[in-house]
């Protein structure tokens, strides 16, 4: 496999996406890719007034702005419901919108209470509705080639996972990040247990073991550690491996990772412009061209993903129930740090 096409794909038939949750991250990242590849917004709605007085001099294309979440549900041309609200309430959000009919994207992380979905999702089923997640990491450029590298079996069986955060850490301290408990574990480090797993894919988890911990110059005011690393171990052997050293002070950041598989090794790197994905088969070594951004590329490919799952009646790759495991990964993951590192059992749970 020599040309991988990475970009994110899109079907002919765009329909209407309304945001529910029109925040930073929406204002900064969703709309920008969904304006910028052409698709259709509807309308959106967000907690903060002032700033839905500006949403649309800013994203033109933007149809409108909801005076409420029950009226963005209840408009009838709107098909698709990003959902970005907090995850507190975002299970809540999307009984709301698959009973009122709509297809749905919802922000990561999916739910902290996954069987309380399950009866959400066997409804979406029944009514043929598609209900997907944002794991935009999925299509961050290098992330993405190493993915369809792995699925096309370029370097045979997978067996160690490894990443390491050797950058700046965004702003977590006075955040309402900095509310959330093991913040790095639950929340932050949740793409890199995605995209892990995801290579990983097939083989069933044992144990997942988690800590974290405060580092030097790290502020009083900073709530959460600074430092975290998770690791998974499979039944097979299998193991995936991810730690954030801190709040790294470097002239040329980066977050490499390596993939080791029976017939070769993929080594890249991703964000602060150190994307790169090489294929080591154990003779050559073949780096591959890309272009984009995680940010935005990735919202891009996530949304795409759905449309194109809708268009064509399947399950997309980044749907709700498959990304049930991630989940599952991170509440064990989430469970070993509150016990200190303590080895968490969650033998079953199939990758």
């Amino acid at each position: 496999m020599t040309d991988v096409d990475f970009r994110p794909r899109f079907p002919d038939a765009r329909l209407p996406i309304a945001i529910l949750g029109c925040g930073r991250i929406a204002q900064d990242a969703h709309l920008p890719a969904y304006t910028a590849n052409g698709l259709e917004v509807a309308g959106v709605w967000g907690r903060n007034p002032a700033a839905m007085a500006s949403v649309r001099d800013r994203f033109p294309a933007v149809g409108r702005v909801y005076s409420s979440p029950e009226e963005l549900l209840a408009d009838p041309e709107v098909a698709v419901v990003d959902i970005a609200t907090p995850v507190a309430a975002r299970a809540d959000w999307i009984a709301a919108a698959v009973a009122a009919g709509k297809h749905v994207l919802a922000q990561k992380p999916l739910t902290l209470e996954p069987d309380l979905l399950e009866p959400v999702l066997a409804e979406a089923a029944a009514k043929g509705l598609r209900v997907a997640v944002n794991q935009n990491g999925r299509w961050a450029p290098p992330w993405r080639v190493a993915s369809l590298l792995v699925r096309d079996g370029a370097i045979g069986d997978v067996f160690a996972v490894s990443h390491l955060h050797d950058k700046p850490l965004p702003p977590i301290a006075g955040t309402p990040f900095d509310d959330l408990e093991h913040m790095l574990v639950t929340d932050y480090l949740l793409h890199w247990i995605d995209i892990s797993r995801t290579w990983l894919a097939g083989k069933v988890a044992h144990t997942v073991q988690a800590s974290d911990s405060r580092v030097p110059g790290q502020p009083d005011t900073a709530r959460n550690p600074w430092s975290a690393s998770i690791a998974i171990t499979c039944t097979d052997g299998a193991r995936a491996e991810m730690r954030v050293t801190g709040n790294v002070r470097t002239a040329t950041p980066s977050c490499p990772f390596w993939i080791h598989g029976t017939e070769g090794t993929i080594r890249g790197s991703v964000l602060f412009n150190s994307d790169r994905v090489a294929l080591d088969d154990g003779t050559t070594v073949t780096e591959h061209p890309l272009s984009g951004q995680w940010f935005v590329d990735g919202f891009a490919g996530a949304m795409g993903e759905l449309l194109c799952a809708i268009a064509e009646d399947r399950e997309p790759e980044n749907s709700a129930r498959e990304n049930l495991a991630t989940v599952r990964l991170m509440l064990g993951a989430r469970d070993s740090a509150r016990q200190g590192g303590a080895v968490v059992d969650v033998s079953g749970l199939r990758l």
